[in-house]
C-alpha cells in the first residue's frame, strides 16, 4: 500500500479524514442494503478516533485458500481484494456501493492504528494495523454467553499527517449518517460523541418524502413527486434483476434548492449520469404534456433546464455495477444509468401529469415562464454583441444558445467528421468547427502574424477572443463559448494535432486554459457488435484502447457470449463514424469522455520550458535525445 502513502489523494480526501471514516460506514450499510443488518453504530471517542460497529454477518476469518492468510487481514491490507465484484449467484453482495476494492485498505493505510473485531459463527476474532501494517495478528476465541452472535466493529485513529485538518467535520459526518437512515427505511443510525455524552439516532420508516418536505425552505408549487421502479424477473433483457430507481421531487417558485443522490447508498455529491437520467424523465414527461395540451407559446422553445431549473429532489438508484469517476465515488459515469433512470422516471411522472392536471398546468406555466426568461436574457446578450463583431467563419456551424454556460465549440478535424458531427450534435448548445488539415505549429509565430494563417483566424473569430499573452489582460467579454473541445481521430496524426491546437492555446490564448475552457474529446478505438442470444438483444459497445477492449470482452464472456461471436472493427478515423455513433461516444454530455486541459504537476515556466523543447524549430537535437533517453517505452502496434 505504499503508493497510497505517497499519494493519498489519488485515493481519498486529503481535507480532512471523513472520507476514509465513510469507507468503513459504507461497508456497514452495504450489509444493510444486502438485508444482513439492521444497526450501525458510529462512535467519536475522546482520544480522536472513530469506530464503526454493525450487525451484519462479519467478515470472514478463516484463511484464505491461496494466499493462506486470514481473509479479513486481506480485506484490510490489500488494494483490489474487494468481495463486491461478483454479481452472479452466490455474490456475497447484488448492489453496492464499494466497488474499487481498495476503499477500506486506504483507511488502514492512512491511520496510525487500525484495531477489527468480528462476531462469526460462535467465535469472535481481533486483529490490529498501524499503517496498513499487522501489529498484533489475528486472534480467535469462543464467544461468551453475553457477547453478540455477529457483526463487526472497526475502530481507526486517523494519521494526521495526511490531512490538511484532523478533526472530522461534523456537520458533513451527521449529514453522512442521516442520508443513510433516509435510504434504509427500517435500519437505525446513531451518532455518540464520548467527549459531550451525545446520542443522535436517525430512523425513517417513511423515507424520502419526510427527508425532502423537511428540508424545502420554500412551499412547492405542486405536491411532491414521489415514485420508485425496480426491475422485476422477467421484466427485460437491458437491466439486471433489482436494478432502478426511488425519487422524490419538489418544483418551488423560488428559495433554495436542494438536490441529493446517490447509488447504493454512495452519496454522490457531484451528480452523474443517474441524475441525468432524472433531469431526462422529468422534462420529456412535462414537455409531453405541454405538447399534447398546446401549452406552449408560438416562438418558445424549451430545454432540460427550464424543468430541472426549479426542481429539488433526493434520488436513489440502484445499479448492478456502477462505474465512479475516481475513488471518492462523487460522481455516477455509468452509461446504462441514464436510460435506467429515464425509463423508471418519465412513465411514472406522465401517469402522474394525466391524473393530476391541474397541478400539472401550473408546474407548465412555471416551465414556460422559465424558458421566456431564458430566451429573454439570450437576446439581450445578442444585441449587445451585435454590433461591430467579426463576421463568422463560413464552415462553421453555430449552435442556437447564446447561454455561455451551456455552449461548446468542437474543432473536429476533418470535412468528413464534420460533417458527422454536425448531423449528430445537439444544436441548440454545440457549434462545429471542422479544420482542414494540420494546424500551423503556432509556438514561435509571432502574435501580429497569426491570422495569416486562415485556420487560426477562424479558430479565433469563432471563439470571440482575441490572440494574448500569460501577462495580459484580455477582453474575455466576447467568448461565445463556455467550452472549447479538440475532436481528432484516435490515432498518431490525431494525436498530433491534438498538439499542435493545444500549442496554440497555451501559447496564445493562455486564459482560456487557465479557465478551465478547453477540453479533449476522447472517442473510441473499436466497436463491439455483440448478436442477439436467447431473450438477450444485441449489443453494441465502444472501447477507447485495448484494456477497454479486454474488459468489454470479459463482460460479453460473463454474460453467457460465446468467444467468436461477436465482431470486432477498429475505427480508422472519426469520419467512419455515423451521427448516432458520433453523439453516443464523444458529444452527449452525458454519457462522452471529455479532458480538461490543465497545467498538471509542472509550474507555468517548466510546461513552457517543455513545449519549447516540444515544438520549437531549432530544438530537434534535443527532441532526438528525448527520443533516444524514452524510445524503449514506446509500444509500436504492427
Amino acid at each position: 500500500m505504499e503508493p497510497v502513502k505517497q499519494r493519498p489523494g489519488m485515493y481519498t480526501r486529503t481535507d480532512n479524514p471523513l472520507h476514509i471514516v465513510q469507507e468503513v460506514i459504507d461497508n456497514a450499510a452495504d450489509e444493510a442494503l444486502a438485508g444482513h443488518g439492521q444497526r450501525i453504530a458510529v462512535t467519536l471517542h475522546a482520544d480522536g478516533s472513530v469506530s464503526v460497529d454493525d450487525d451484519g454477518r462479519g467478515i470472514p476469518f478463516g484463511l484464505h485458500p491461496e494466499e493462506g492468510v486470514p481473509v479479513v487481514e486481506i480485506v484490510f491490507t490489500r488494494l483490489h481484494a474487494g468481495g463486491k465484484f461478483d454479481k452472479g449467484a452466490g455474490g456475497a453482495y447484488s448492489f453496492s456501493g464499494g466497488l474499487h476494492g481498495v476503499g477500506v485498505s486506504v483507511t488502514n493505510a492512512l491511520a496510525t492504528r487500525l484495531q477489527v473485531s468480528v462476531w462469526r459463527e460462535g467465535q469472535m476474532a481481533q486483529l490490529a494495523f498501524s499503517g496498513g501494517d499487522v501489529i498484533e495478528p489475528l486472534g480467535v476465541r469462543k464467544a461468551t454467553a453475553g457477547e453478540r452472535k455477529h457483526g463487526t466493529s472497526v475502530r481507526v485513529w486517523p494519521d494526521a499527517q495526511y490531512f490538511d485538518a484532523p478533526e472530522l467535520p461534523r456537520n458533513e459526518l451527521i449529514h453522512l449518517l442521516r442520508s443513510k437512515a433516509v435510504l434504509m427505511p427500517g435500519v437505525t443510525v446513531t451518532l455518540t460523541t464520548e467527549k459531550t455524552g451525545d446520542v443522535q439516532t436517525w430512523r425513517y420508516d417513511a423515507g424520502l418524502r419526510d427527508y425532502l418536505g423537511q428540508a424545502l425552505s420554500a412551499e412547492p408549487l405542486i405536491p411532491l413527486f414521489e415514485g420508485a421502479h425496480f426491475i422485476a424477473a422477467g421484466d427485460t433483457d437491458t437491466f439486471a434483476e433489482g436494478e432502478g430507481a426511488a425519487w422524490c421531487v419538489a418544483f418551488t417558485e423560488e428559495g433554495g434548492l436542494l438536490r441529493e443522490s446517490y447509488v447504493n447508498l454512495i452519496p454522490t455529491v457531484a451528480g452523474g449520469t443517474h441524475e441525468a437520467g432524472l433531469k431526462d424523465g422529468l422534462f420529456n414527461a412535462v414537455k409531453g404534456f405541454i405538447e399534447l395540451h398546446a401549452l406552449l407559446p408560438k416562438g418558445v422553445k424549451l430545454m432540460p433546464d427550464d424543468v430541472f431549473g426549479r426542481a429539488s429532489f433526493v434520488l436513489s438508484a440502484k445499479v448492478l455495477d456502477p462505474q465512479f469517476q475516481g475513488q471518492t465515488k462523487e460522481r455516477l459515469n455509468s452509461r446504462d444509468a441514464l436510460r435506467l433512470v429515464s425509463a423508471s422516471v418519465r412513465p411514472a411522472f406522465e401517469l402522474w401529469l394525466s391524473q393530476h392536471v391541474e397541478h400539472a398546468r401550473k408546474l407548465a406555466e412555471l416551465v414556460i415562464k422559465q424558458a421566456q426568461s431564458r430566451q429573454r436574457a439570450s437576446q439581450k446578450v445578442e444585441k449587445k454583441k451585435g454590433s461591430g463583431v467579426a463576421v463568422l467563419p463560413g464552415k462553421l456551424t453555430d449552435c442556437e444558445s447564446r447561454d455561455l454556460s451551456l455552449n461548446e465549440l468542437f474543432l473536429v478535424e476533418g470535412d468528413s467528421a464534420g460533417g458527422s458531427a454536425k448531423m449528430g450534435r445537439n444544436k441548440e448548445t454545440q457549434a462545429i468547427l471542422p479544420l482542414r488539415g494540420k494546424v500551423l505549429n503556432a509556438w514561435e509565430v509571432e502574435r501580429d502574424l497569426l491570422f495569416k494563417n486562415n485556420e487560426i483566424h477562424d479558430i479565433a473569430v469563432a471563439i470571440g477572443v482575441d490572440p494574448h499573452g500569460p501577462n495580459d489582460s484580455p477582453d474575455l467579454s466576447g467568448l461565445r463559448y463556455g467550452k472549447v473541445c479538440i475532436l481528432s481521430d484516435a490515432d498518431v496524426d490525431g494525436s498530433h494535432i491534438q498538439v499542435l491546437l493545444l500549442t496554440l492555446f497555451f501559447r496564445h490564448f493562455p486564459r482560456l486554459v487557465e479557465n478551465g475552457r478547453v477540453f479533449i474529446a476522447k472517442p473510441p478505438l473499436y466497436r463491439i457488435d455483440a448478436p442477439a442470444r436467447g431473450r438477450k438483444p444485441a449489443v453494441k459497445l465502444y472501447a477507447m484502447d485495448e484494456g477497454e477492449l479486454d474488459a468489454a470482452l470479459d463482460k460479453l464472456r460473463k454474460d453467457g457470449a460465446k468467444d467468436g461471436s461477436w465482431s470486432i472493427s477498429r475505427f480508422k478515423g472519426l469520419g467512419e463514424m455515423s451521427a448516432e455513433q458520433l453523439w453516443d461516444t464523444t458529444l452527449n454530455p452525458d454519457t462522452r469522455r471529455l479532458l480538461r486541459a490543465e497545467w498538471g504537476g509542472l509550474s507555468f515556466a517548466d510546461t513552457v520550458s517543455l513545449f519549447a523543447q516540444l515544438m520549437g524549430k531549432g530544438e530537434a537535437q534535443a527532441r532526438r535525445d528525448l527520443m533516444e533517453l524514452h524510445g524503449d517505452a514506446v509500444e509500436v502496434d504492427v
